[in-house]
């Protein structure tokens, strides 16, 4: 078994189907060169407990949803790259992600809540190839509700 997945494996989680765009004009991601660029990412349905598809931090999601949640989506993030690369093993070293969380204009923790992101690379791929550059913002709005959108870079073997 590839070392990445059966990390994963170790920590109790298994990689859901790759996100289907729902429109023709984009794809999970793009590759240039070692370069591979994933979309923006968020769940269509909660897979793991305490994750939340849909709904805005400062009202009705707590921080400790929301890493759920963003670790959820970074499941899905993995789902794509593996589709693309055929295998995790192929990720060199994580280099950034842009996290966003759909919430009120009070709400001031969107880095603890995208941590549940950058967390999970972490223990993937280690200090060195997976600590990373990392942005995270809160948004009034974000697509159908959902509660955290991820993209983020790669580089790839």
């Amino acid at each position: 078994m590839p070392v990445i997945e059966a990390r994963l494996k170790q920590l109790g989680y298994e990689l859901p189907p790759p996100f289907v765009f729902p429109n023709n004009n984009r794809t999970g991601c793009t590759q240039s060169g070692s370069l591979l660029l994933l979309s923006g990412h968020g769940l269509d349905l909660p897979r793991l407990p305490g994750v939340r598809q849909t709904g805005k931090f400062g009202v009705d999601i707590s921080v400790e949803e929301g890493y759920a949640t963003a670790r959820a989506v970074a499941l899905t993030m993995l789902a794509t790259i593996k589709a693309h690369c055929g295998d995790l093993d192929r990720v060199r070293r994580v280099l950034r992600l842009f996290g966003m969380c759909n919430c009120t204009p009070d709400f001031v923790r969107p880095p603890q809540v995208i941590d549940g992101a950058s967390d999970l690379f972490f223990e993937l791929w280690g200090p060195e190839f997976g600590r990373h550059a990392r942005s995270a913002v809160g948004h009034v709005s974000l697509p159908r509700g959902i509660a955290v959108e991820i993209n983020g870079e790669f580089e790839i073997a």
